[in-house]
């Protein structure tokens, strides 16, 4: 399982690398077209970068989830044993597997609001946009079950010391 996981946590590494590639190419359009007459000012370049710019926020906040690089609020106090920073990183893992299963329920009915829904301007069906959220809170659940394994062992192991 373990294997699985960290291919897909590859996967997004890589499909982040893309998209930050792919946000490079319309924003330096834009700036060109705006700046200097050499480039005609292309409608799609904003659209193209907002969506690119909205995947890039997503995907990065599931491997920030992996990473452990996400927003940390510092409130519980700071455990000196294995076991007792283990048991904080429990809780600080189940709020974030609440905040998950909320991504994952209200974004699968902001997906299927996207699917009724099309692009003005490109005529992209939104979905492609709005999916972005409940992907994540699965990613997000992926993520936080294989860190809470790993909290679970690491406070049994050290109850039996």
């Amino acid at each position: 399982m373990k294997t699985l996981i960290d291919g897909f946590y590859r996967l997004l590494q890589v499909l982040l690398t893309l998209l930050m590639a792919a946000l490079i190419v319309p924003v330096t359009l834009q700036i060109v077209s705006r700046f200097t007459g050499l480039v005609p000012r292309y409608v799609w370049t904003e659209e193209l970068a907002r969506f690119a710019f909205i995947w890039v926020i997503m995907i990065g906040s599931m491997i920030a989830v992996r990473d452990d690089s996400h927003f940390d609020l510092e409130i519980l106090p700071t455990a000196r044993t294995p076991r007792g920073r283990a048991a904080l990183r429990m809780v600080r893992h189940v709020a974030m597997l609440l905040v998950a299963l909320i991504f994952v329920w209200f974004g699968y009915r902001f997906a299927q609001f996207g699917l009724d829904q099309e692009s003005d301007l490109t005529g992209i069906n939104m979905l492609a946009i709005h999916i972005a959220w409940p992907l994540a809170g699965v990613a997000y659940l992926i993520f936080l079950g294989e860190k809470l394994v790993t909290d679970v062992r690491i406070f049994r192991r050290n109850a039996d010391e």
